[in-house]
């Protein structure tokens, strides 16, 4: 793999984890409003779409790690 291709790698992880800090912070909002909500608000239907929108942020988030360690082994 030659210098170019590497630096282009490089610049994808950058973004890809530029791309997990948003989702985290995504994520970390609507668990906050979950949390906001009185016991049975946050059993309603819009509190539970709120804590499986922040799961699923989280989730993705995660799911790009890998994508990330990958990209590191590339070396």
């Amino acid at each position: 793999m030659n210098a170019e291709t590497r630096k282009e790698i490089q610049k994808l992880r950058n973004l890809i984890e530029s791309t997990k800090g948003k989702l985290e912070e995504f994520a970390n909002a609507e668990q906050e409003k979950f949390d906001n909500l009185s016991e049975g608000l946050q059993q309603a239907e819009q509190g539970q779409a709120l804590e499986e929108a922040a799961n699923n942020l989280t989730s993705a988030a995660e799911n790009l790690d890998g994508a990330m360690t990958d990209l590191d082994n590339i070396g």
